[in-house]
């Protein structure tokens, strides 16, 4: 069959155009969307402050089913149009999206059917019943608008995508903020999954106009299973390992325990939410694109987890010292106090995690898919072997020990990239860890003196002046210059 190139498929990007891409990639990214962490920061703020853990809890566990379900909306042909190093076909296309929409249709179907058992096991009432509907219907608004941010992605136009999200969190946490505050409860979300949808797909299809088109091309579904499969078999394991278990878990803990476990997951994930996702969203096509020049490959590896390390530590050492104070400082929000172990825990997790995920993506982006599957088979054995042992015996904290266990096997995801690609584990973490010692130790000296607002402000622009003074002390001038030189957008 003759392969017909559609007009916006993308060509073979030169490894110049890579890195301007990918640099302005993330800084539209790192830019745009730190509003966007913003909102989610506030929202999550007044969630928090106006729901019950219980309440939270339920949001939790119906997110988890949903999510568990979503994993067979796929079978990787997404990430296989993005990994693809020849141009992408019309047949490519209508393939993917064809296959796609068969599938969220069944799911929907099963979603459905099943509901009145997820119903009787977990004792959800009507306004969860609905929320599990509102989701199910989402994610099939979500599916329509796959093409067009495959194909923005893999030409690495990120900027393109911001509006899709920024809209996108306006309206969900606009929505669930503004009910919830009037006293709704579970039903905010119902109300704000569906607003997000809409919105968010309308959005996408005014900054990437795709006309769907049906049909499944044999040759062009096996050429994209081939690597789809296998990195679907691996997403299959995290889906497993973590919204899996969160449907397990919540029979042990209840969703008032499910609750304290999302409130600290939440809270400890949002600095890899402001920085990892971004850089992880550039970096998977950028080190596709790559994956031939090994040279400029580590240099990209070293750079992006130097950076990335760099703006993620200060804030999960900051959260950890800082949540005790806060937690004092918000009115209504002492209720969340037996969470706090959880929270120490999970930022943990978060800094490891800020290391393995780019370098299981940088084993995904070069085609390394089955040493990823190792370490997600690993992962997953851990998580199932662990974390219900330790929910019997110590409840939702038991859940946060079991999570600190596991973050520490990550170290073996580095041993395992560097067989591929000899980046130096030196270079990326030397400044970010030394330049966190000093920052620490003014918090662990002084965070117990914050009595108000001002106080905490006060004590947060000390710490970013302690940290970027220790960066300056490290590595100098030369520093700024480098950061600069790279995070400068040249124009083509």
């Amino acid at each position: 069959m003759i392969e017909n190139t559609p007009p916006d498929a993308p060509s073979v990007i030169e490894i110049q155009e890579v890195k301007r891409r990918s640099v302005s990639g993330v800084m539209a990214l790192i830019s745009r969307t730190f509003i966007i962490q913003i909102i989610s920061f506030v929202a999550t703020l007044a969630l928090t402050i106006f729901l019950d853990p219980n309440t939270y809890g339920i949001f939790y566990l119906v997110s988890s089913v949903v999510n568990f379900l979503a994993y067979f909306s796929d079978v990787g042909l997404a990430a296989a149009l993005i990994q693809k190093k020849e141009s992408i076909t019309k047949e490519d296309l209508s393939t993917t999206f064809t296959v796609q929409q068969l599938l969220v249709i069944s799911l929907l179907i099963i979603l459905f059917v099943i509901s009145p058992v997820i119903r009787t096991q977990y004792q959800i009432d009507q306004t969860g019943m609905y929320l599990l509907y509102a989701m199910g219907i989402s994610l099939f608004l979500s599916s329509l608008k796959t093409i067009p941010s495959i194909m923005l992605e893999r030409e690495i136009k990120f900027s393109k995508l911001i509006l899709p999200q920024v809209l996108e969190t306006l309206t969900f946490n606009g929505i669930a903020v503004f009910f919830a505050w009037k006293g709704f409860g579970v039903t905010s979300f119902s109300f704000a999954v569906l607003g997000r949808g809409v919105v968010g797909l309308i959005a996408m299809y005014l900054v990437y106009p795709w006309r769907p088109s049906l049909g499944i091309h044999k040759p062009s579904l096996k050429h994209l299973l081939s690597f789809g499969l296998p990195y679907q078999v691996n997403t299959f394991l995290a889906v497993l390992k973590d919204d899996g278990m969160t449907i397990i878990l919540t029979k042990i803990i209840g969703t008032q325990g499910l609750g304290y476990i999302g409130w600290a997951s939440r809270w400890a994930g949002l600095p890899l939410r402001i920085v990892m996702d971004n850089l992880t969203k550039v970096s998977f096509p950028t080190f596709a694109r790559l994956q031939h020049d090994k040279e400029r490959l580590s240099r990209a590896v070293e750079i992006s987890l130097k950076y990335m390390c760099l703006l993620a530590f200060p804030i999960l050492i900051g959260m950890g010292f800082l949540a005790l104070p806060m937690i004092g400082l918000i009115p209504r929000y002492s209720k969340w106090l037996p969470a706090i172990i959880p929270l120490y825990i999970y930022l943990y997790n978060s800094a490891w995690a800020s290391l393995s995920t780019s370098l299981t993506n940088l084993l995904n982006a070069t085609g390394h898919i089955k040493s990823t599957f190792k370490l997600m088979l690993m992962w997953t054995g851990l998580t199932w072997a662990t974390m219900p042992f330790f929910a019997i015996k110590f409840g939702y904290t038991g859940v946060a020990y079991a999570t600190g266990i596991i973050a520490t096997s990550s170290v073996l995801t580095i041993f395992m990239a560097k067989k591929y690609v000899d980046f130096s584990v030196l270079n990326i973490l030397k400044t970010p860890i030394i330049a966190a010692l000093p920052l620490s130790l003014w918090l662990f000296l002084f965070s117990v003196t914050i009595h108000s607002f001002p106080s905490l402000i006060t004590h947060c622009l000390i710490s970013a002046a302690i940290y970027f003074l220790a960066i300056f002390i490290l590595e100098g001038q030369e520093f700024i210059t480098q950061t600069l030189n790279y995070f400068k957008i040249k124009h083509a």
